[in-house]
């Protein structure tokens, strides 16, 4: 049988190939639209690209809820800038963890069942935080700890489904798209979470309005979503399975992958940091200056800096994505190296209007609200970018590993500890516990968002030095001839070297 022969099997969870798996066809399929070719109609293909969308978007609306919320759940637990940071940072250490067993899953097994039981899982342990009581904050922090769980599942694989649908142009707008959900899904979780927390005067509420909408999801994954043959569009029949280890190896020596990796994780750094402590910090700024009065009620602070706040994200979100992907595909005709220096851009342009917007935080509102929406704008350009240069730079049959290893990378030095590290930080400057001071040591502490995203600026211009070479070599590469392989039978794994195996 040859390597590029597909098989079906009755126990799709445990194939490696996809419910749409038939019979190779031969050169007269070549002609055949990319739909086609990935065994998914340009129809479905569409619908599953949005109901991605809107899981993504679920995925950062639970995430930032919290964010939403910070100020009266410090003001309910009584906890410090520091315990308030942990709370990101246990989220994002289990998902950091786990995702690397969800890409390796993801490279093996039929995506869609996956993901559908991380969602469930996720769905219910967010529902479960909301009935956290007063006295147990560790148990606040263990259910957002699990939280990360079926997160990870969600996030190593649905962009490795677009990919297998799509290619080149259209995979990069399809790509825009989904990633469309993670600033308007952010702005909405704050949004939604302060919004929640004002009408029912309890923040507790704010927690429980995704997991409805979360298992909502998962029927439109189980009925509508089908999983597609990996690398079929992109004509890779000779594609197949190695070693995770064998994986590994591959993508330590991809300069491109490698220094993106590090470019996107002062892109996590800079959006983590800012996610959680950026509404708490207008707030005390406002507080400072007496427009607002300092939190009174146990469930409940007035504040409207989480709806500004969350609106802005929504729109800088929308307009960062869309400029940077509409800037790198004119850059595109100019020079390959278009990708990285678009997200060099981004960030390096990011910086001063991120430091101006802190440090106006006292002196003016208006000043500040609007140089975050710069700073946010040019820092929203990298999110599509970023993702479309792993899959372009990784063969078909590694990227799910791929993106569980940047997920690690980016949140292991990035968005895991930048929440705490700024917190503490904030109570290490603290002079007094005056309001002044609560807001003076969290405004020094979030300048170093400034300076992380300059360095994230220069490993994306070294990306741009390598992403050619990388990604020539990853359109036109085959397999070694004495390549370990993985051969997947009954739902189990066999490394048999490529030379054994009859052509």
């Amino acid at each position: 049988m040859s390597l590029g022969q597909h098989t079906s099997d009755s126990a799709p969870f445990f194939s490696s190939d996809s419910e749409a798996e038939a019979p190779d066809e031969g050169p007269e399929r070549q002609g055949e639209d990319e739909e086609s070719a990935s065994g998914v109609s340009g129809v479905r293909a569409l619908l599953t690209v949005f109901i991605l969308c809107y899981v993504n978007l679920l995925n950062y609306m639970d995430r930032f809820t919290v964010a939403g919320v910070l100020p009266d759940i410090e003001h309910y637990f009584q906890i410090d800038d520091g315990k308030s940071g942990l709370l990101q940072t246990v989220f994002i250490c289990s998902y950091m963890v786990l995702a690397p067993v969800f890409g390796y899953l993801g490279d093996r097994y039929n995506r869609k069942y996956i993901m559908c039981g991380g969602i469930t899982f996720w769905s219910v342990v967010t529902l479960a935080s909301s009935f956290t009581p007063q006295q147990h904050f560790w148990a606040l922090l263990l259910t957002r700890g699990l939280v990360g769980v079926g997160e990870a599942s969600y996030s190593t694989i649905a962009p490795t489904i677009i990919a297998d649908l799509y290619v080149k142009e259209k995979r990069t707008r399809m790509l825009s798209i989904f990633y469309f959900a993670i600033p308007v899904g952010s702005g909405l979780g704050y949004i939604v979470g302060s919004q929640v927390s004002a009408a029912a005067k309890d923040w507790h509420w704010a927690l429980r309005v995704t997991p409805a909408l979360g298992l909502l999801a998962v029927l439109l994954l189980l009925f509508v979503v089908r999983e597609p043959k990996r690398g079929a569009v992109e004509a890779r029949a000779e594609l197949h399975q190695t070693s995770w280890l064998t994986d590994l190896r591959a993508l330590s020596r991809n300069c491109s992958f490698v220094l993106s990796t590090f470019g996107f994780t002062a892109v996590a750094f800079v959006t983590g940091s800012l996610a959680l402590w950026a509404p708490t910090f207008l707030f005390r700024a406002a507080v400072v200056t007496g427009s607002k009065a300092p939190c009174v009620d146990e469930a409940h602070c007035a504040s409207s800096e989480s709806l500004l706040f969350g609106a802005i994200t929504v729109v800088t979100g929308v307009l960062g994505v869309f400029s940077g992907v509409q800037v790198s595909q004119h850059l595109r005709k100019k020079t390959p190296r278009a990708d990285p220096l678009v997200c060099a851009a981004g960030l390096l342009l990011s910086a001063p209007f991120l430091y101006l917007a802190i440090v106006f935080a006292q002196g003016s509102s208006a000043a500040t609200y609007t140089f975050i929406f710069l700073g946010e704008t040019f820092l929203s350009m990298n999110w599509a970018i970023v993702a479309d240069i792993l899959l372009y730079v990784v063969v078909p049959t590694r990227r799910s590993t791929a993106e569980a290893l940047q997920i690690v990378v980016s949140h292991l030095l990035g968005d895991a500890g930048s929440p705490y590290m700024i917190g503490v930080l904030s109570d290490s400057l603290r002079k007094s516990d005056s309001f002044l001071w609560q807001f003076r040591s969290l405004q020094l502490s979030l300048l170093l968002c400034s300076f992380v995203a300059v360095v994230g600026g220069a490993f994306f211009l070294a990306t741009a030095l390598f992403v050619e070479h990388d990604r020539n070599r990853a359109e036109s590469y085959v397999p070694a001839a004495d390549e370990p392989i993985v051969v997947p039978k009954s739902g189990r794994s066999a490394r048999v070297p490529v030379s054994s195996v009859l052509i």
